[in-house]
């Protein structure tokens, strides 16, 4: 799922909504974007996302997971959080 697509105007989850999503186990990854966005595996999101959504979501995930870098992008796997 695009968080916020190119422009930051595509329809994205809400912070909670993406919590969610996480915690049932439905997005696994996060690759940081370029953008001011990221992209998750999962499905669903609202019909109006924000450029706010995606920087609160990047800024959730970047707090409780830990990055890796593969290939020059950053990753963070969602099944676990920092130590």
């Amino acid at each position: 799922m695009a968080i916020g697509g190119f422009n930051g105007t595509d329809p994205a989850p809400s912070l909670a909504e993406f919590e969610r999503y996480v915690s049932e186990k439905k997005i696994h990854y996060f690759i940081a974007g370029g953008f001011g966005g990221g992209f998750g595996g999962g499905f669903g999101g609202r019909s109006a996302g924000s450029s706010d959504d995606s920087s609160q979501i990047s800024a959730w995930v970047e707090t409780n997971f830990t990055a890796t870098t593969i290939g020059g992008t950053t990753v963070y796997n969602l099944a676990g959080a920092k130590d």
